[in-house]
C-alpha cells in the first residue's frame, strides 16, 4: 500500500505529538511550574537561526522562558499533553454522543426524528461559544467540565452528519432484509448501518478533533478554560501575548503547533476518506 508523501507528513507529525504528549514527563526537562530562569530569555533555537539580539551568549534554554521564566518548551510539552488530552476526549464524547443519538433517529423516524432534530436545531442556532462561556462561567472550571460542555456541544454538529448519512443507508436492500428478519434497531444501527458509514464519520472525526484543540485554546486565551498551575496552548499564548510588543515570540511557539498539528490531522483525515469513499454493501 502506497502512501502519499502529504499523509506521511501528516502521520509523522500527528505520530510525534501524541508521542510526546503520552511521555511528557519523561521528555520535559524541567518541572512544569520550575521557574529556572529570567524573564523572556532568549531561545537556543533563535540563537542557532541568528534570531537572539546582540550581547547574549549562547542561550540555555531551547525556546526562552516565559513571561515569570519558566522554561518554554517544557510548558509546550506539558500544554501540548493537556490540550491533546482534552481535545480526544471531548471528541470521542461528541462521537459517540452525536453518532448514537444520529442513527436512532434516522432507523426510528416519525415523532423521535423529528423532536431529536428539532432539539438539536435549537442547540445549533445559538453559537457554541458563547453557550461555552455562559456555562463555564457559572460552573467551576475542571477538565472534566471542559470536557462534557465541549463533548456536548460539538455532538449537534456530529449528529446532523451521522443522521444524513444513516438515512441514505436505511433504504439499502440490505437494512431493508433485517428489517423483514426481525432485526432489533441495535443489530441493525451495530451491524448494518456503521460500518457502512465509517467513511465519513472517521474523516469527519479529524475535523472534529482539530475544532476542539482550536476550541480549548480559545476558551483558555478567554481565561475560562484550563486554569494555572496547568497548561495548555492557549493559555500559554495569552500568558505571553505581551511580550510580541517587545519582539518576543514566545507566544508564537503555540500558535505555531496549533497549526502544524491541524494541517496534520487534516492531512491524515483527507488520505482516509479518499481510502474509503465508497459505501461497503451491509449483511443482508
Amino acid at each position: 500500500m502506497r502512501i502519499p508523501t502529504a499523509a506521511l507528513f501528516g502521520l509523522f507529525f500527528t505520530g510525534l505529538y501524541f508521542f510526546v504528549a503520552i511521555f511528557a514527563g519523561f521528555i520535559a526537562p524541567y518541572g512544569l511550574g520550575e521557574i529556572v530562569g529570567d524573564v523572556w530569555e532568549p531561545a537556543r533555537l533563535g540563537y542557532f537561526l541568528g534570531l537572539t539580539p546582540d550581547g547574549y551568549d549562547e542561550p540555555q534554554y531551547w525556546l526562552g522562558t516565559d513571561q515569570i521564566g519558566r522554561d518554554l518548551l517544557t510548558r509546550m510539552i506539558y500544554g501540548g499533553q493537556t490540550t491533546i488530552w482534552i481535545a480526544t476526549m471531548a471528541t470521542i464524547l461528541s462521537f459517540t454522543t452525536g453518532t448514537i443519538m444520529g442513527f436512532v433517529a434516522a432507523v426510528n423516524g416519525g415523532w423521535i426524528d423529528q423532536a431529536l432534530s428539532r432539539f438539536i436545531d435549537l442547540v445549533m442556532s445559538i453559537p457554541s461559544l458563547i453557550v461555552a462561556l455562559v456555562v463555564l462561567s457559572v460552573l467551576d472550571t475542571t477538565i472534566l467540565t471542559l470536557i462534557l460542555v465541549m463533548g456536548l456541544l460539538d455532538s449537534t454538529r456530529v449528529f446532523r452528519l451521522a443522521r444524513a448519512v444513516a438515512v441514505d443507508i436505511t433504504v439499502m436492500d440490505y437494512v431493508e432484509a433485517a428489517r423483514l428478519r426481525g432485526e432489533r434497531v441495535g443489530w441493525i444501527i451495530f451491524r448494518e448501518i456503521l460500518p457502512n458509514a465509517l467513511s465519513p464519520l472517521v474523516a469527519e472525526m479529524g475535523l472534529r478533533f482539530i475544532f476542539m484543540v482550536l476550541f480549548i485554546s480559545t476558551l483558555s486565551f478567554l481565561g475560562i478554560g484550563v486554569q494555572p498551575p496547568a497548561a495548555d496552548w492557549g493559555g500559554i499564548v495569552k500568558d505571553n501575548k505581551d511580550g510580541i510588543n517587545f519582539g518576543i515570540g514566545a507566544a508564537l511557539y503555540p500558535a505555531v503547533a496549533i497549526a502544524t498539528l491541524a494541517i496534520s490531522v487534516n492531512l491524515v483525515a483527507d488520505w482516509i476518506l479518499n481510502r474509503t469513499t465508497s459505501l461497503k454493501g451491509g449483511r443482508g
